[in-house]
């Protein structure tokens, strides 16, 4: 039997679905990782470190990246 999903009810169950936020990045798809890194003009480890400084959020690590890239 299907469930039907009220469109008010935001819970869902993890082992049915693979939605990810488009506006977040995490370190263990490392396809998304490579691809955050070549986009942005850091290293794979770079972007690692500012995952576990600053989190996920897509917006804060491209501000940080951008840090990183600017001359000293």
């Amino acid at each position: 039997m299907r469930r039907r999903m009220n469109v008010f009810n935001f819970e869902r169950d993890s082992a049915e679905s693979e939605v990810r936020d488009p506006n977040r990045i995490s370190t263990s798809d490392a396809d998304q990782l490579g691809y955050f890194a070549a986009v942005n003009g850091i290293t794979e480890e770079q972007a690692r470190e500012l995952i576990q400084n600053h989190g996920g959020n897509l917006a804060v690590l491209v501000k940080e990246a951008r840090k990183l890239r600017e001359p000293k």
